[in-house]
């Protein structure tokens, strides 16, 4: 039988990351990205490029702006402003988009199912995150049950990037010999400018201290995801 994975897959530092490294692992690797009325359309273009560049055969875009207009955030609106760096804390950012991987993880493994993928892949971390919820361990495996008992079939949620920092996700690039790909070809900013971004979002700014830790210490956090990944 075919190793089969389906990816969610934005383009972003996070899920770029995690298609390059599941790609050495699976005979069939299938991205999914989702059209759900983002700020920046930018992201889905920088996907298809991406996943093209990385030889994946299929790549399915959906259409899903129905959560466009459900879920009020930054990120579907344009008069509310992203999160700079110097914004004050809060308990959720505005750019949460309530839902978003609710839907997009329940309807990457309805696709799973008809492909007989057995993983679906996500990008998600808990440990260098923005305060999301649904970013969480404990939700994915909660949500990981409720799917396996609702389509009656056996399937992982992997999430290889929950417990690394942004550091030790830019040596997961490096370790797989894409660290530019991933530097300068990605779109992680919240304002919609690819590479280094605008350097004032939240998004650049935790990608930016990631590189920069990653860059000054490169032996210390490539042993430490080694470990955490059990890498060679």
């Amino acid at each position: 039988m075919t190793n089969k994975a389906v990816i969610v897959f934005s383009g972003g530092q996070d899920s770029t990351t995690c298609l390059i490294h599941a790609l050495p692992h699976y005979d069939e690797v299938h991205c999914i990205t989702f059209d759900y009325g983002q700020r920046h359309h930018a992201e889905i273009e920088v996907a298809q490029q991406l996943s093209k560049k990385l030889g994946v055969t299929v790549h399915k875009t959906l259409d899903v702006s129905l959560l466009n207009e459900l879920a009020i955030s930054s990120l579907t609106r344009d008069n509310i402003p992203v999160p700079t760096v110097n914004s004050s804390g809060e308990s959720l950012p505005s750019t949460f988009v309530p839902g978003r991987n609710i839907l997009f993880l329940t309807l990457a493994s309805i696709y799973a199912y008809q492909v007989q993928a057995k993983t679906v892949i996500t990008g998600v971390c808990e440990t260098d995150f923005s305060g999301y919820p649904d970013c969480r361990d404990e939700f994915v495996k909660a949500l990981n049950k409720a799917l396996e008992l609702g389509m009656d079939y056996k399937l992982q949620l992997d999430t290889p990037l929950m417990w690394l920092n942004k550091a030790e996700t830019w040596a997961l690039a490096d370790y797989h010999h894409q660290l530019d790909l991933v530097r300068e070809e990605t779109l992680t900013c919240y304002n919609g400018i690819k590479g280094t971004g605008c350097s004032d979002c939240d998004a650049c700014n935790l990608r930016a201290k990631g590189l920069n830790e990653f860059l000054n210490n490169k032996v210390q956090v490539t042993q430490r995801l080694k470990e955490k990944l059990g890498l060679n």
